[in-house]
């Protein structure tokens, strides 16, 4: 296995959309997931897409540790999970706005509108099909790393750019706006 370097915003294999994956139990499809789990967890991030280590190929890795599940059922923990060329469905209109960031972003954040229940389908390597309904943070990182896949990084659904910034900056205006309101 092998740390992969991460592509980073202006880099063309990040806007464009990718191609479906022929195989996914081939030998070449395998190494790659296990070289971007691999990435993913020393970068340290919660999912990686394979155009963020210019692979432009329909498949994402991710996981929610537990300390970031929510109390509802479909926002549990999640172990390394691969999804090889996947569908999301949104369910409902209901949009909630999240904070995130981007391996591929360095540095940045932003609260983003995104979708509070979503439903997913895949593969996994073995071909397995992978189906689940997901909610809060878990709906998050699988509609932030599905993104990946169209061409569509964060910044392309900001709303609000008074809520895009720095993390130094970001976390100093939060803790500021905790003691005014305390």
């Amino acid at each position: 296995m092998a740390i992969l370097k991460i592509a980073r915003m202006g880099h063309p294999v990040l806007l464009r959309r990718c191609d479906p994956v022929p195989d996914p139990g081939a030998p070449e499809i395998r190494r790659l997931v296990a070289d971007m789990l691999e990435t993913m967890e020393d970068a340290p991030g919660v999912g990686l897409a394979a155009p963020q280590v210019y692979v432009p190929l329909r498949l994402f890795v991710f996981r929610v540790p537990v300390d970031r599940q929510g109390t509802d059922p479909n926002d549990s923990e999640a172990g390394n999970t691969v999804m090889i060329n996947p569908e999301v469905e949104l369910i409902g209109d209901d949009r909630v706005l999240g904070w995130e960031g981007c391996l591929s972003i360095p540095g940045l954040r932003a609260a983003v509108p995104r979708a509070t229940r979503i439903r997913y389908t895949g593969v996994d390597c073995d071909g397995n099909r992978v189906t689940r309904e997901a909610s809060g943070f878990h709906a998050r990182v699988v509609q932030h790393e599905y993104d990946h896949l169209d061409g569509i990084l964060y910044t392309m659904r900001l709303t609000d750019f008074r809520l895009f910034g720095f993390n130094e900056e970001l976390t100093r205006m939060i803790e500021n706006q905790k003691q005014e309101n305390a």
